[in-house]
């Protein structure tokens, strides 16, 4: 029977849904149009640490999972779709729903119970008549989302700028997803966002309806930040009309500067200042704890500055001037300052770069805690490269012994730190954070058999680029460090073992593959080298590689004897530091050990605490670099 009346569909439709609503035998395309995935490690690492700092303040170990359904709900936002002929196209909110995805991909690969392991490749993909197609159905990109699925390799080079972006990421969410979740409680986390990770799908049934939509959310409707109204409510309180205006330009001209750098970048250069001098208490990480100064400033410090005005010293007209004027022209041209030297190799500055690659967002309030505003700018120099130095120094301890450096594992740390060294002078600042490394009991030292295992590659990498890096410039030669820590690409590097993956070529020396593929992936085994050696050489036993070294950077040249003829730099390196390089012609299990304990043992010259007096005591920009640590 024909029906004598259609019905017509709805215009709009607006429905919150869970993840699994939103994924689950969904499919979602966008139009060419559309622009590239552009989210970078800032906004992945920061989507993760919101989702793990939600789910924690719920979970309690040992408690059933069916418990899971009382934790607290967390709204990840709204996404635009349009919908044609049944045909679902994202007009906003792909960025989101790639992080997404690739969250889901990783912690499918984790878990380790089959059925959840199901549930997820449920919102992954969808699978009809035995062919299976991403529930983000973008054709250019299913080459690299497959890889990624299937944990193989996949080179990003001379691809679009999404497929760049979408391997970079899911690098991101490996590096900071927190410790804490990645065992006992990642079942419960998986639970949790799946049923209780909320967003709210806006259907339009036109293009035109969609983008009406989106231009009213994005423009028209657009809603003041928390800067905007932190500054609304400052101004508001300078009476002298003025003072106002000289004020309110102080304001501006600070935040072009700060949103030159980035999208939020005022409002974190914001949170960093404020929680760098005034944060005195954080919220327990047990459940039902308050938020505390540290948790306020981060979610709401506009509200935080208006309710803590006898703290900030804000009673009359003038003092809200100073506010602007003094305080924040102060932090907020350091914070930018120190987001510029994390983003481009600085000299004087290396170490604020050091910790940026690590994605540890954490070391902008911990620089500006010791910082003062009658501090000269030789001085403030000195006091971060202090500060930055003991953040590099304390991260690289902790990847050696296998600990999480995320923005979970360090907030608490991170913040007894920025509140003990709060304008300390420079001296009794490399006082404080020298004594803290004294205090540490896991050194180099106390894990001598570091190695590469599934996790860490990109750290890693990061540490031999460093340990060649430190070897050359200290041998007189220039630092080549960036390109070293590049990784893939056509210029980039590789890890290298200098065992080539034949167990029978040591049988006479290990009984068991087990051990042997241990002792491989010992830092001592290994080189970062160009990927064209690895591809030519690699396989080849080490007698027949020795030569090819020779033509390679210092830390791998220093394998051959002839690093040793004719090379008075290094020579006098080597005698300065009393670090025992010597060639090997041959490469036995011997000969690793000797080199893992040369390696632990330059690990132990590089990341030194001594290095922290000796950023105090040299002035200007130039920090240093020049001397033996």
């Amino acid at each position: 029977m024909i029906p004598t009346e259609r019905r017509q569909p709805r215009e709009i439709d607006g429905k919150g849904k869970t993840v699994r609503e939103l994924l689950a035998g969904r499919k979602y395309s966008i139009d060419y149009y559309q622009r590239e995935y552009k989210w970078q490690t800032k906004q992945v690492a920061e989507l993760i640490d919101d989702l793990s700092a939600k789910f924690l303040e719920s979970y309690e170990p040992g408690h059933e999972r069916s418990a899971v359904a009382e934790y607290g709900h967390y709204f990840l936002g709204s996404i635009i779709v349009s919908d044609k002929d049944g045909r679902k196209f994202i007009i906003d909110g792909q960025q989101r729903l790639t992080t997404l995805t690739l969250l889901l991909i990783y912690l499918q690969h984790r878990l380790k119970d089959s059925e959840q392991r199901g549930q997820l490749a449920e919102l992954i993909f969808s699978q009809k008549f035995g062919k299976h197609s991403f529930n983000l159905d973008i054709p250019e990109r299913t080459d690299c989302m497959e890889a990624l699925y299937s944990g193989k390799d996949f080179f990003a080079q001379d691809h679009p700028e999404s497929i760049a972006n979408i391997r970079g990421r899911y690098s991101d969410i490996d590096e900071s997803f927190p410790e804490e979740l990645r065992d006992l409680a990642l079942p419960y986390f998986v639970d949790w966002l799946i049923e209780s990770v909320h967003l709210v799908e806006i259907t339009a049934y036109s293009d035109n309806d969609a983008y009406t939509i989106f231009e009213t959310m994005n423009d028209r409707g657009l809603s003041l930040t928390p800067a905007d109204m932190l500054k609304g409510y400052l101004l508001a309180s300078v009476t002298d009309a003025d003072d106002r205006v000289h004020a309110g330009k102080v304001w501006k001209e600070r935040i072009s500067a700060l949103m030159d750098l980035g999208k939020d970048e005022d409002s974190d250069g914001i949170k960093s200042w404020l929680r760098s001098q005034y944060a005195d208490t954080i919220r327990e990480r047990k459940r039902g704890a308050a938020p505390g100064d540290f948790d306020l400033i981060g979610t709401e410090f506009h509200r935080w500055v208006r309710d803590h005005e006898d703290r900030l010293d804000l009673e009359r007209s003038g003092d809200f001037v100073r506010f602007i004027d003094r305080d924040f022209a102060f932090y907020g041209h350091w914070y930018q300052r120190l987001r510029k030297a994390a983003d481009t190799f600085t000299p004087g500055l290396e170490a604020v770069y050091f910790n940026a690659e690590h994605n540890f967002t954490l070391q902008y309030p911990v620089l500006l805690s010791p910082l003062q505003v009658q501090d000269s700018e030789d001085t403030v120099l000195r006091k971060v490269r202090v500060a930055a130095t003991f953040l590099d120094i304390l991260i690289h301890r902790r990847i050696w012994n296998w600990h999480a450096i995320d923005y979970s594992a360090m907030q608490y740390a991170m913040f007894i730190i920025m509140r003990d060294i709060r304008g300390k002078n420079t001296d009794e600042l490399a006082s404080h954070l020298h004594h803290r490394l004294d205090a540490d009991s896991e050194t180099f030292l106390t894990n001598p058999s570091f190695r590469l295992h599934g996790m860490n590659g990109r750290q890693i990498h990061r540490l031999l680029a460093r340990m060649t890096d430190f070897i050359e410039t200290r041998s007189g030669m220039p630092s080549h460090y960036v390109e070293y820590a590049k990784r893939g690409g056509k210029d980039g590097l590789e890890i290298e073992h200098i065992w080539a993956d034949h167990a029978e070529r040591h049988e006479d020396e290990f009984s068991h593959f087990g051990e042997f593929a241990e002792y491989r992936n010992r830092i001592g085994d290994l080189l970062l080298l160009p990927k064209s050696f690895n591809a030519s050489y690699g396989d080849l036993p080490y007698e027949e590689k020795l030569a090819m070294y020779d033509s390679q950077n210092l830390l791998a040249r220093s394998l051959h004897p002839n690093a040793y003829d004719h090379n008075p730099g290094f020579l006098r390196f080597i005698e300065r530091s009393g670090l025992p390089f010597r060639p090997h012609p041959e490469f036995r299990k011997a000969d690793l050990d000797a080199r893992q304990e040369l390696y632990v043992r330059l690990a132990e010259h590089i990341w030194n605490p001594a290095r922290l007096e000796e950023e105090a005591t040299t002035s200007g920009a130039s920090g240093s670099s020049g001397n033996d640590f």
